[in-house]
């Protein structure tokens, strides 16, 4: 399937009546198609934000979309998105420790995939970390000492899955403490049953 047809297909899993008057529609997003402006489309499906959880399909859909238009942070987002459809939603508002050894930003595209003491320990009682990869919203990169709005994409879903709104964890990437983190949102993942209702489970 071309680019077009991969963006129309995207567009149809979008419900329509989740939009509110001053939002743009899929009616938007197929004037862009009609166009052949196609970066645009897809950069108004990849920000949909509004109604029900969007199904695993279109996620996939539009990381193929971007990835033949060489989108690369778009294709990033995208499979992110698909990832967290499949394990769920970690959110977390992460605060970079100032005298931490590291020096250079935190990339924000989930590239780093930093050690996290969330709690669990070894038989010995020392922490048992936890590998999850890190998305900066709306940002590049996280300087050092900075603080931003987070995602989280665990290695093992898992071991995950006690956290709550509210909860105060740390990030390791050496002995010392790299940034402190306090979880805003948890979601589950998200299945779709055979009438095409999202469903959210736990």
């Amino acid at each position: 399937m071309d680019v077009p047809g991969l963006l129309e297909a995207a567009s149809l899993l979008v419900p329509e009546s989740t939009a509110a008057e001053d939002d743009l529609t899929v009616r938007d997003v197929w004037d862009c198609l009609v166009r052949d402006d196609w970066e645009f489309a897809l950069n108004l499906l990849e920000e949909h934000r509004r109604g029900p959880a969007l199904p695993l399909s279109f996620w996939e859909t539009l990381a193929d979309a971007a990835g033949r238009l060489r989108m690369e942070r778009s294709t990033a987002w995208c499979r992110w998105r698909a990832y967290e459809t499949r394990n769920g939603v970690i959110r977390a508002e992460l605060a970079l420790a100032e005298d931490a050894p590291r020096r250079m930003p935190v990339p924000g595209a989930g590239v780093l995939r930093p050690l996290w003491d969330i709690g669990h320990r070894t038989p010995t009682g020392d922490a048992a970390f936890a590998i999850a990869s890190l998305w900066v919203e709306g940002r590049d990169a996280l300087e050092p000492g900075g603080r931003a709005t987070v995602r989280l994409a665990p290695l093992t879903p898992s071991l995950w899955g006690h956290l709550r709104p509210g909860r105060r964890f740390t990030m390791h990437e050496r002995r010392p403490v790299a940034g402190t983190a306090v979880v805003l949102e948890t979601r589950p993942p998200v299945t779709t049953d055979g009438e095409g209702k999202h469903l959210s489970t736990g």
